[in-house]
């Protein structure tokens, strides 16, 4: 359990709201992994730092796990699997103890929110009202699943036939650096509800919270060895260790497109199953006829929540030529009154990038922008002025030609591309022209233009006259290359278990 005392926020004021002392002595002391329900540093002396990108400073030290550390991780949850304390409970007591891990993040909102702030550069008002808020209601929500998902009864010529929900076994959940907890916590609840046992690798780049969620695991009930986690890299570290491991049932990873061409090939020789939500190019469609000022402000929205680093953000504006140039000065003033700054001030809307290095990949993308088109708002001057951290302003550009790459591929930063088009079936063209197809957003008065363009666009995710807006009961993921599977509601139990079929002979009614 850990020693940090839960507290809310105010995010009222204008203040830069503090860390507290206890918080802080918990950030600088050494973490390792957790197995077992308890703390366990590797043999191994390699170490990596979390940095806080919005300073530049080293937030802590974690273990990297090696990998007799990942292999002990997967016995231990192995152990846990089978010996039915977790997987052989009923569904209530699962779902009940999935209600108080979602308590628990509440009562604890504020340090997990101040966390999160730190490890990635988001607006502390961000991270309290969204990211942690969610990755309660994560769990809730699953929590809320009746049994009947679990199982199911048919029956046919006085003969009865069962199907039931199993869980798998020892399941690897592999969370990125964007959201951490709230990504994490979409994987976790519905594996738990389950039945199965975890081991989570979080980004290296974002450790924090998954390191403190760990420790209310055990105040919440789970068993211990049902959860772990371990902290390292990719390629020949923790994440390459666990995802080839033939202990592991199944794979469900959040990421980029690159990283899970690997996690496939890595799983593929014990035949693991795999789910992947992975890269995005999201557009935003605005028709003459739609209210085009509440587009306008949606949009700045979509392009630089979070930073612009969201699978789900359109980076890609298309106006029609009759409203283009009303549109264009309603954005772009929504653009410049983005407020860039601490993000542990409540006031600040635009944080830092989650890294230098990324912010370097992004500025290669900013100036290829200001080569290929014209810049309307963002001075390339400025992008780097801040040395050491991860800061950088956001950049619209316009008159950038379809086969641009900055209109192509994911950038994952404040890189807006504000583009005129004519014809209904050109923007259908030119939104398909990406090999990505997760989500986009479509905006028109016009019910018929927006069922039809949403059918012709290969896409999973597709939002009429609104953005960000969710139901986790339907399916999540995307066409092409932005993954495979789907994730929400019956889509993550079927994940997460295996179906099981018993046909009862002769006890069913005639």
């Amino acid at each position: 359990m850990t020693s940090v005392k839960p507290q809310t926020l105010d995010l009222s004021g204008r203040d830069r709201v503090p860390v507290p002392d206890d918080l802080a002595r918990w950030i600088e002391a050494p973490k390792g992994a957790w197995i077992g329900g308890e703390p366990f540093f590797p043999k191994s002396e390699n170490k990596f730092a979390t940095i806080n990108p919005a300073t530049g400073e080293e937030l802590t030290t974690f273990a990297e796990a090696d990998k007799g550390a990942v292999d002990l991780a997967i016995s231990t949850a192995r152990r846990a699997f089978d010996d039915g304390s977790w997987s052989g409970q009923t569904f209530e007591h699962r779902a009940g103890v999935l209600k108080k891990l979602a308590e628990l993040i509440l009562a604890h909102r504020g340090p997990l929110a101040i966390l999160e702030t730190l490890d990635t550069g988001k607006p502390i008002r961000e991270s309290y009202e969204g990211d942690i808020l969610r990755s309660a209601t994560n769990f809730e929500f699953f929590a809320s699943q009746n049994e009947a998902a679990v199982e199911r009864v048919f029956e046919s010529q006085g003969n009865r036939h069962v199907a039931r929900r199993e869980p798998l076994g020892v399941v690897a959940l592999v969370t990125p650096w964007n959201l951490p907890l709230y990504l994490a916590t979409w994987k976790i609840a519905p594996a738990l509800l389950m039945g199965n046992s975890i081991v989570l690798k979080p980004s290296e780049l974002t450790p924090l919270t998954a390191s403190y969620f760990a420790e209310l695991t055990s105040e919440a009930g789970l068993p211990p060895g049902v959860f772990n986690v371990v902290h390292g890299f990719g390629e020949n570290s923790a994440g390459e260790f666990l995802v080839s491991h033939a202990g592991i049932n199944a794979v469900s990873f959040t990421g980029e497109t690159s990283t899970g061409k690997a996690i496939m090939r890595s799983a593929s020789p014990n035949l693991t199953r795999v789910s992947f939500e992975l890269g995005g190019k999201g557009a935003l469609v605005v028709f003459a006829d739609a209210d085009w000022e509440r587009a306008a402000d949606e949009a700045v929205r979509a392009g630089f929540r979070n930073q612009g680093e969201i699978c789900l953000a359109c980076p890609r504006v298309y106006v029609e030529a009759p409203i283009y140039e009303s549109f264009k000065k309603r954005y772009l003033a929504g653009v410049e009154a983005l407020r860039m700054g601490d993000p542990l001030d409540p006031q600040t809307s635009l944080g830092s990038l989650i890294s230098v290095e990324h912010r370097s990949k992004v500025q290669s993308y900013a100036e290829l922008a200001a080569r290929d088109g014209k810049v309307l708002t963002g001075n390339l001057t400025l992008h780097a002025a801040k040395d050491g951290t991860g800061f950088f302003s956001p950049l619209v550009v316009e008159d950038l030609p379809a086969s641009s790459r900055v209109n192509r591929e994911e950038i994952f930063g404040p890189v807006v591309s504000l583009n005129r088009f004519e014809k209904e079936e050109d923007v259908i063209a030119q939104v398909n022209d990406t090999p990505y197809g997760l989500s986009s957003s479509i905006w028109t008065k016009n019910h018929s233009r927006a069922e039809r363009v949403a059918t012709k666009l290969r896409i999973g995710l597709v939002w009429i006259n609104c953005w960000f807006v969710r139901d986790l009961r339907v399916p999540f993921g995307g066409q092409k290359k932005s993954g495979i599977g789907r994730e929400g509601g019956s889509h993550s139990l079927d994940f997460f278990s295996e179906w099981k079929s018993v046909c009862f002979f002769g006890e069913g009614q005639n």
